[in-house]
């Protein structure tokens, strides 16, 4: 135990007359997988669900159908949902910083089915956060 001896003190900090920091070496190395595989325990450990089984692009645009129907109370159908991830959602024109503005700014996207009805698809809710849903994969890479 270190003997110290206080020069002021408040509800919000103490003054000591001595400090001394004690620096600590890390004897070992985390590889990138076992920090993320540790970053995705901490994760589900806070209640987001892991699925493993969503390693490629197909399976990822399926999971996030089945969120967006989940959040919007819609179902696609199969030429509505290609029609939406092609003109709004994934646009072959659309770099990273046109999604990431998507997810910030244009997350509302007013969507004509093919029966002629329009209804705004929220990609998220932000006003009601905990209606969303995070889902990760450790094979997926952004």
């Amino acid at each position: 135990m270190t003997d110290y001896k206080a020069i002021a003190e408040s509800n919000n900090f103490i003054i000591l007359d001595k400090y001394s920091k004690k620096l600590r070496v890390k004897e070992s190395y985390q590889s990138e997988y076992d920090l993320e595989s540790e970053f995705i325990q901490d994760l589900i450990q806070q209640g987001y669900e892991y699925l493993p089984n969503v390693t490629n692009p197909q399976a990822m645009l399926a999971n996030v159908r089945e969120q967006l129907q989940t959040l919007n109370d819609v179902q696609f159908t199969d030429s509505e949902w290609q029609r939406f991830v092609e003109t709004y959602l994934d646009k072959l024109s659309d770099g990273i910083t046109d999604k990431t503005r998507k997810i910030h700014d244009d997350y509302i996207h007013d969507f004509v089915f093919d029966n002629g009805r329009i209804q705004n698809i929220y990609l998220l809710d932000k006003k009601g956060i905990s209606k969303n849903s995070l889902k990760r994969s450790k094979n997926m890479r952004s």
